[in-house]
Order: C-alpha cells, then sequence, then structure tokens
C-alpha cells in the first residue's frame, strides 16, 4: 500500500507541477494562456491534498503536540493516551465524514460543471468524502492496533517515545553538529 501511495502521490505532484509550468511559460513568455487549465489543475491539486492527508493518517504521522506524552513513563500510559486521542479523532471525522457525504449527495444531485469546460465538480468533490472515509478507516485500524496493545495481544506498542530524551530531526541535526564540532577541536 505504500507504494501505490507514493505512486499516487507523485504522479498528482507531478500532475500539478506541469500544469502551473505550462500556465507560466504560456501566459507570460508567449502572452497567450490556455483557457480552462486552472479548473483542470484544480482536479490532481484537491485529490493531491487529500490523498496527502490520507497517507498521513495511514502512516499515522499527522501532526500532534505530544507534550504529555514527555511527562508519561510507561509505554503503557502512553498507549492509553493514545486511545483516547485516536477515540476522540474517530468521532470528529465520522462527524466530518457524515458532512462530506452531505455535500457529496448534494454535488451529485446538482451536477454542477466548471465554469470554462463543464467539468463535473464530483470528480474532485468526491475527493473531500472518499478521503474522509479512510482517513477514519486508517484511525479505526490504529485504534484497534493500540488497544490489542493494552489488552495483551501484541507486545510492543506502535508509538515508542524516550521520556527522557525525545528525537526529531533537528535533535538528529544537533547531535551531528556537535559531533562535527568535536571532532574539529580534536584535530
Amino acid at each position: 500500500m505504500e507504494q501505490m501511495f507514493r505512486y499516487l502521490l507523485t504522479a498528482l505532484i507531478s500532475t500539478v507541477a506541469a500544469c502551473q509550468f505550462i500556465q507560466v511559460i504560456t501566459r507570460y513568455v508567449f502572452e497567450t494562456p490556455i483557457m480552462g487549465l486552472e479548473e483542470t489543475a484544480l482536479i490532481p491539486t484537491i485529490w493531491l491534498y487529500i490523498m496527502g492527508s490520507v497517507n498521513a493518517s495511514r502512516e499515522d504521522t499527522q501532526i500532534r503536540a505530544n507534550v504529555l506524552e514527555i511527562f508519561l513513563k510507561t509505554d503503557h500510559a502512553r498507549a492509553i493516551l493514545q486511545a483516547i486521542s485516536e477515540i476522540i479523532s474517530i468521532a470528529i471525522s465520522i462527524w466530518l465524514t457524515w458532512w462530506a457525504w452531505l455535500y457529496f449527495t448534494y454535488s451529485l444531485r446538482v451536477w454542477k460543471g466548471t465554469p470554462t469546460l463543464y467539468i463535473p465538480t464530483f470528480i474532485y468533490e468526491s475527493a473531500l468524502f472518499l478521503g474522509l472515509l479512510m482517513m477514519t478507516a486508517f484511525t479505526i485500524w490504529h485504534l484497534v492496533r493500540n488497544l490489542q496493545y493494552l489488552l495483551g495481544y501484541r507486545t510492543k506498542p506502535d508509538h515508542k517515545i524516550d521520556p527522557d530524551l525525545p528525537t526529531t530531526n533537528e535533535v538528529e541535526e544537533f547531535k551531528i553538529l556537535a559531533d562535527t564540532q568535536k571532532d574539529n577541536n580534536n584535530g
């Protein structure tokens, strides 16, 4: 599944970049913009944002404020906090998915089209509903895995954090810089 998301997101971002490149060249170099290119570029752009969010939900790498996790000493306590967080996320996701479903059914019923090319707007309006549906499913999956750990069916939690030294990319970069400074001072 990871490879599918990698190829899908790469194709979407490449399409968006190509559309923007073509529009800039035709508008500012040839001074003849391509009519309807913005409408066409909107489709992969919206799908890119939504599928990127789905991928973050699949990988469980959404942006979080993990302040409480630093103060918790055991993996079990962190897993309980994670389960509470996932239950709240699922409740909000279901509510948002319901609203996205209502909007999607409205767009199918009205059958709007884009102003220039008359592309049916449900093509990109469906992205929100489908994306939220997948995000909810992945959050439920992470909750199930977390509950399996809490109930003893799994031996390791998905998220193991050392409370004494939380690591981030910045911490790793500082370690590398500190090591090179030591080498320069010693040599």
